[in-house]
Formats: C-alpha cells, structure tokens, sequence
C-alpha cells in the first residue's frame, strides 16, 4: 500500500475536507483527490464520498482511517524510540489505567519498581475504560490497567489480574453496622449514589433488577468515590464502594459494614497488551513480573 497516499487519505478523513487537508499539506487540492483515486484503485474500494463542501467517510474507509492512525501513531512511537536509544536517554514505562488501579494499586506497585529501578522514567495516565485502552491502541502506552467486564476490542489481549471486592458501607453505629441484612431491607435507607453513567451505579441498579427490589431513595449524588466515603464517615447514607478504596477507613473504625444475604459483587481487574506486539521491552517485563509477584 502507497504509505504517502494513506497519509494524504488520513488527512482527508480527519478534517472531513479535500480543501482544508490540501491547505494543511501545502499541495493542491487536485493532487490530493489524485491520491485519494489511487488509494481507492488499489484497495479496490470506495473510501470517501461527497457530502455538502466536505466528505463523509464509507464502512471501509472509516475501517482504513481507524488502522491508518494507529500504524502512523505505532511509527512515530518507533522513531521516538530510536531517538531515544541514540542519545542515550533512560528507559520508559509508560501506562494506562482506569481510576481503580491507578489510585489503588499502581502506586505501590511503582514504588517498588522504582526502586529496583530508579533510572527508568514512568509515565501514567489515568481516565475511564474508553481512554485508557485508546492510548493503549495508539501507542501512548505500553500497557493498560482496567476493570472492565465486558470486551470487544479485537486487538487487545487481556491478562486477568485479581478481582476487586465490592462493599455495603454505613456510617459508625449503623443499625445495620456489623450485620447481615436483606438486600429489601437495606433500600429503605437512603443511599449515596455515583452519577449516571457510573459503573458502580450501573451495578447497584443492576442488583435492584435482578432482586425484584425497588430502587432505594437516592440521599446524595456525588461525582467520585472519595466524596462519597466522606459523606458516610460524616454519617449519612449506604454507600456500595470498592474494598480497596474502603478498607483503610473500616480498619480505623470510621465507617462501618453491612453483609447483604446472598449478594457478593466483585469486578475484574485486567491488564491489557496489544496483540500485535510480538516483542516486549525489558523495561516492561521487569515490571510486569513485579505485578506478577505482587498479585499471586
């Protein structure tokens, strides 16, 4: 495939233009449509068809741009690297990670490897399932942290890690506190709940279905779980919360705990590779077997 005219095609896609790309290219518009008519010759496919001043993209030529992107990101990924190596710079980690992982696990995960390794620069990045797997796929990171529990990303390989717990919590001295409780009788307390769109509100309302159990009165909604573990050692409301993020504060006896009869929720934990990586850096295996002894 003509790499110079999949540039020029990549260029078209993203500004939706013929005019504007051949402005940002600083050739003219008849030769970028040229190179668009060879591609599409070569492929055998129609990639682009007109729409008002601009174009749209077809099913293949959306399918194209989207493998084009990531091979230029994978090849400005290498060329970096090659820099890197021929001025001697030190070695990079760089990751990806839902908020989880990046808040509860990898800081003593990386404060460990770091001092095995204190030369290698590390970089994490942390956003939702969505982001932290894109950076993965365009060769921002080499490898992603995320829990998640359904997956279609075809060209990610996952290796499950652990599974994260998932707790009831209710303020010190609760009625409910140290008990185990029908999940009916629970959702006649006031609850804190994450905003819409929250995975762990997802799950709560999930458990509300399959139980036959009406939707508890929604107290509180707040936008992360640190605001919300607040709001309970402060003393108000129930609250579903990830151990990890909960133990610290039952350990102190700030908050308290209620067991739900025949209810155990827990979410996968997964670190994800790009299939198509045959070779792995030292740098990363060094810490990927750190992860490794960490978690069995």
């Amino acid at each position: 495939m003509n790499l110079h005219a999949l540039r020029i095609y990549c260029s078209v896609a993203s500004k939706k233009s013929v005019t504007e790309a051949a402005k940002a290219l600083l050739i003219s518009q008849p030769a970028v449509t040229m190179q668009i008519r060879n591609l599409e010759k070569e492929t055998g496919l129609t990639l682009m068809v007109p729409k008002g001043r601009g174009i749209e993209l077809t099913e293949a030529g959306e399918f194209l741009f989207k493998q084009a992107v990531r091979l230029f990101d994978m090849e400005a990924d290498i060329e970096k690297k090659l820099e890197q190596y021929k001025k001697g710079e030190q070695e990079e980690l760089r990751l990806s990670s839902t908020y989880l992982p990046a808040n509860f696990l990898l800081p003593a995960w990386l404060a460990k490897f770091k001092n095995q390794f204190p030369l290698v620069h590390v970089n994490v990045y942390s956003g939702n399932s969505e982001q932290a797997i894109d950076k993965l796929l365009h060769y921002q990171t080499d490898v992603a942290f995320v829990v998640k529990e359904k997956w279609t990303e075809p060209d990610i390989a996952l290796s499950h890690i652990m599974d994260i717990h998932y707790w009831f919590i209710v303020p010190k001295g609760h009625k409910y506190d140290g008990k185990e409780v029908m999940l009916s009788d629970l959702v006649q307390e006031p609850f804190i709940m994450r905003e819409t769109g929250s995975s762990t509100r997802e799950i709560l309302f999930s458990l509300f279905k399959i139980h036959g159990v009406e939707p508890p009165y929604i107290g509180l909604q707040l936008h992360g779980f640190n605001e919300s573990i607040r709001a309970v050692i402060a003393g108000y409301g129930v609250m579903l919360a990830p151990s990890l993020a909960v133990q610290d504060h039952l350990d102190r006896k700030e908050i308290g705990r209620t067991k739900v009869q025949g209810i155990e929720v827990k979410r996968p934990v997964y670190l994800c590779r790009r299939k198509a990586d045959k070779h792995m850096p030292l740098t990363l295996k060094h810490f990927l077997e750190l992860v490794k002894d960490e978690t069995m």
